[in-house]
């Protein structure tokens, strides 16, 4: 019998992959091109050498990572700003664009459930 089209789908399991386009961040322009006019390459950068590859803010050992959990904990531009002196404002917009644009390509690709 099919399923009902209200039903509920179920929860996604581990055996869930979320797979992603082979591209770096030199391939991505923001989305909000009014808002962020530098292309992300410019600030964003991804080295094996650097950060064991994670991206990064170019020329500095700041993942993009880090702004984003700082952000998410309630940190504000002003809060970054004063903790890494280094980095400017068009740094920490690259970081929430670089993120934005990363989940926006983004595949959910569900694999075979397991039985319980």
């Amino acid at each position: 019998m099919a399923p009902s089209p209200t039903a509920r789908r179920p929860a996604l399991d581990l055996r869930t992959v979320i797979r992603m386009p082979e591209r770096g961040p030199e391939a991505v322009e923001s989305s909000g091109a009014e808002e962020l006019p530098m292309k992300l390459a410019e600030r964003i950068e991804a080295n094996p050498d650097v950060m064991v590859g994670k991206p990064v803010i170019r020329g500095t050992r700041v993942p993009v990572e880090l702004i984003l959990r700082r952000i998410s904990g309630g940190a504000t531009e002003e809060d970054l700003l004063e903790a890494y002196p280094h980095l400017t404002r068009d740094d920490i917009r690259a970081a929430v664009a670089f993120a934005a644009d990363t989940i926006a390509y983004e595949e959910i690709v569900e694999t075979a459930a397991h039985s319980d």
